[in-house]
């Protein structure tokens, strides 16, 4: 199957993502952008056929409407916006025959932020930097979707029947507006003291409406900072969450002054302030379904756990875990 999909309406800031995102440019200032929550993306795209990694739509917190201009198949996974294609209601996490001519309609999310569409064939806009992945706020890979677009499609056979995430194999979604956030200690716990560090794994913490693909900011209890911090060369910067610039890994917790900001996937790559903790890489698909004003709770993990959670969601995005309908 080839063609496109037309964008009736844009819903907010619907882009294209692909994975791993745009790799081997943060020198050049360029995030690795790809989807918020890579597992539910991965799945949408086994649930038409594809490669996991295939270029698909993520929606956020309001979905787009689309016509499509040819038949092909689709998988919606993700937070929950009520689809319906020609006014009738069709599942999440199950294969959906479409054909030319009909209208999908996604909603407002209900639960968490972010639903994502995968295509048969994936979506098959040009690369610009090796990758399909659009970080939004600089233009890079194209924009956000604009009513009137029309979205090139792949030629995929799609799926060779009708197929299904079983629950037990889904991202599990908060129900009642908090989230146990797993994260590391490191690279710069020893900027804090150790009555801070202790306070950040067990008090609530905020998530600011100003929060994007770029930072989630968080509202809590101020820091106190070690003797390491309050005592230090003049080149570091004169408050104490200022450090000479350094790089910043992907999910670090960085601390500008007193706001904590969740670095997430379209974030700068270096910078002049501090970062005590590291949320996990398989707990980052959390944060891309929290919306604001809902809480996080962070739970302490080493490296060990973080490799083993890592492993799990892995082996529930593969074509293995899918079952017929």
């Amino acid at each position: 199957m080839s063609g496109c999909f037309t964008v009736v309406k844009p819903g907010l800031q619907t882009c294209v993502q692909e994975l791993p995102g745009r790799i081997g440019f943060l020198e050049q200032g360029f995030p690795f952008s790809g989807p918020f929550d890579a597992w539910s993306f991965r799945q949408a795209n086994l649930l038409v056929g594809n490669d996991r990694d295939a270029a698909a739509l993520e929606c956020q917190f309001l979905g787009p409407t689309l016509k499509f201009q040819s038949d092909c198949q689709i998988g919606i996974t993700g937070a929950d916006m009520r689809p319906e294609l020609d006014g009738e209601v069709v599942p999440m996490w199950t294969t959906i025959e479409v054909k030319a001519g009909q209208q999908l309609v996604l909603g407002a999310a209900i639960a968490g932020a972010r639903s994502y569409l995968g295509f048969s064939g994936g979506i098959a806009t040009e690369p610009v930097l090796g990758s399909r992945a659009v970080f939004h706020q600089a233009g890079v890979g194209g924009c956000a979707l604009v009513a009137g677009q029309d979205v090139p499609l792949g030629g995929g056979a799609g799926a060779n029947e009708i197929v299904t995430i079983p629950a037990d194999k889904r991202p599990g979604f908060s129900n009642d507006k908090r989230w146990s956030i797993e994260a590391l200690k490191g690279p710069n716990d020893d900027w804090l003291s150790d009555e801070t560090t202790e306070i950040f794994f067990s008090v609530d913490w905020k998530v600011q409406a100003k929060s994007s693909r770029t930072g989630i900011r968080l509202t809590g209890p101020e820091f106190a900072f070690s003797e390491r911090a309050l005592n230090k060369n003049a080149d570091h910067g004169h408050d104490p969450s200022n450090i000479i610039d350094h790089g910043y890994p992907l999910g670090a917790v960085n601390l500008a002054g007193q706001t904590p900001i969740i670095l997430v996937h379209d974030s700068p790559s270096t910078g002049g302030f501090i970062n005590p903790f590291t949320v996990a890489s398989a707990a980052l698909w959390k944060l891309g379904q929290v919306k604001p004003n809902e809480v996080l709770n962070f739970r302490c993990i080493d490296r060990a756990e973080a490799t083993e959670l890592r492993a799990e969601i892995d082996a529930a995005t593969r074509p293995e875990v899918l079952e017929r309908v």
